[in-house]
């Protein structure tokens, strides 16, 4: 592989795409080491593998590395950085270092700015349970898979492809999706237009004779496939009878879902899902479209979607202790918050709903303002945490507090940590009611703690 010569250290290692990037690496057989903050299940199952990782940044962390790749989160700043560039070692980034490991595989590319990591996965799911052996990297860990990441030994690697810095421009697919595109991101890419603009680039990056599926029953994703012009088909997807594949007759209910797929007028069969929300039919179906294409049968696309469990802290169920339902959800932009307790609100129509939320990042709060105010329809009651900073500094006003205060329409309340949390919500909670904790950061730790606390 170009440039990637072990023994290789990864800045970040606790990263889901760059554990991914480690887990690929120490599959062929090359000597991997990284570093990383934050000790999570990740670093500690990479270290169960084998790969070598330290809990700081330390120049003596290369040992006697080769390669380094970093994390975008990361500066050259960073004393790892600044040793291996000192050493004249290649810094690789994590987009290149993926376009290469895919080199000589049949790409299948997932964007969108909600639902990439459950479609990638089913997608995965659907490809393995035909016997294809597909490599694939998500960027989130796949429940029906046990991991986000394998070589496979077939010739088909699907990838999450991520839009963070334009991550998604350095592939050159042979299908891709676009689930959806709403305004994200714009810390970096500054203007909603410049956003959708990166995926129109995504999509044009296709090779001669690709695909291009686009879920257009969204008005994003919707311009970029009318837009999309090269040497290759452009497929839609939705519930309307104009797209190439449609979800017909479709049923929202206690139990999940349940659609019949229809290709260009002509019936393929019905599945029915234990995964609630429109959202999870629209996935779905773009992952029975590609897979189609790929010659699966429809009665293994069919069997594998009505198994399928989707990914962790996607409407996860962590118990019920004291009789209240905990839900662990990764939603983390208003648009997917609206969703999810729309497919909740549908799950659990006669049961009070609890949500923890805590915002990611303060430029998301915002440039996404108005949205956060008016997104929480389903809720009983909402506890806002501390916001999850990620990369950011914190910033005064559009904090955690400031949208606690701002919300109307339901009993909310601000939590400056996760044991405030806890009690707040604990507090609210009767048996019978749901707690959805919500949030793409650590408030996925609150579920521990809550059902502790209840039991």
């Amino acid at each position: 592989m170009t440039n990637i010569e072990g023994p290789i250290h990864i800045v970040g290692i606790g990263g889901m795409h760059m554990s991914a990037i480690a887990q690929l690496l120490h599959e062929q057989g090359e000597l991997v080491s990284g570093s990383d903050l934050e000790q999570s299940a990740i670093t500690r199952n990479l270290t169960a593998m084998g790969v070598t990782v330290f809990g700081d940044h330390m120049p003596e962390n290369l040992g006697n590395a080769r390669c380094v790749i970093a994390t975008a989160a990361v500066g050259n700043e960073n004393p790892e950085i600044a040793e291996a560039y000192r050493r004249g070692l290649p810094v690789l980034e994590r987009p290149a270092v993926i376009a290469e490991l895919m080199k000589g595989k049949r790409v299948i590319a997932v964007a969108g700015s909600h639902g990439k990591t459950t479609t990638t996965s089913l997608i995965a799911f659907i490809l393995s349970q035909a016997g294809l052996q597909p490599m694939y990297l998500i960027g989130g860990e796949s429940r029906d898979l046990g991991g986000n990441a394998s070589w496979g030994s077939g010739d088909i690697c699907v990838v999450e492809a991520d839009e963070y810095q334009r991550a998604f421009h350095a592939y050159e697919p042979d299908i891709a999706v676009i689930t959806n595109v709403d305004p994200d991101h714009l810390d970096l890419y500054g203007t909603p237009a410049a956003y959708e603009e990166a995926f129109l680039t995504f999509a044009q990056r296709l090779k001669a004779r690709g695909k291009l599926l686009a879920g257009t029953g969204n008005t994003g994703a919707a311009r970029v496939a009318k837009a999309a012009q090269g040497n290759f088909t452009v497929e839609t997807y939705g519930v309307e009878k104009s797209c190439t594949w449609q979800a017909a007759k479709l049923e929202l209910n206690k139990s999940g879902a349940s659609f019949t797929v229809v290709r260009n007028g002509s019936v393929l069969g019905e599945i029915a899902l234990s995964i609630p929300g429109q959202y999870a039919v629209e996935n779905t179906l773009a992952a029975a479209a590609v897979c189609t294409g790929e010659g699966i049968p429809f009665a293994t696309i069919r069997k594998a979607a009505e198994r399928f469990q989707g990914a962790k802290r996607r409407f996860e169920h962590l118990g019920e202790p004291g009789g209240v339902l905990i839900i662990d959800e990764y939603a983390h932009h208003p648009s997917e918050v609206r969703a999810v307790l729309t497919a909740a609100r549908t799950r659990f129509p006669e049961r009070r709903i609890i949500g923890i939320h805590q915002p990611h990042t303060y430029s998301r709060i915002a440039y996404l303002w108005k949205s956060w105010l008016s997104c929480w329809n389903g809720l009983d009651a909402l506890v806002v945490l501390e916001t999850y900073a990620a990369r950011e500094t914190p910033t005064s006003g559009r904090g955690a507090e400031d949208l606690a205060k701002n919300i109307s329409g339901l009993t909310t309340s601000y939590a400056a940590d996760f044991p405030t949390a806890v009690e707040q919500a604990t507090t609210l909670a009767q048996p019978g009611d749901v707690i959805m904790l919500i949030g793409a950061g650590s408030v996925t730790e609150v579920g521990p703690l809550l059902l502790e606390k209840l039991s």
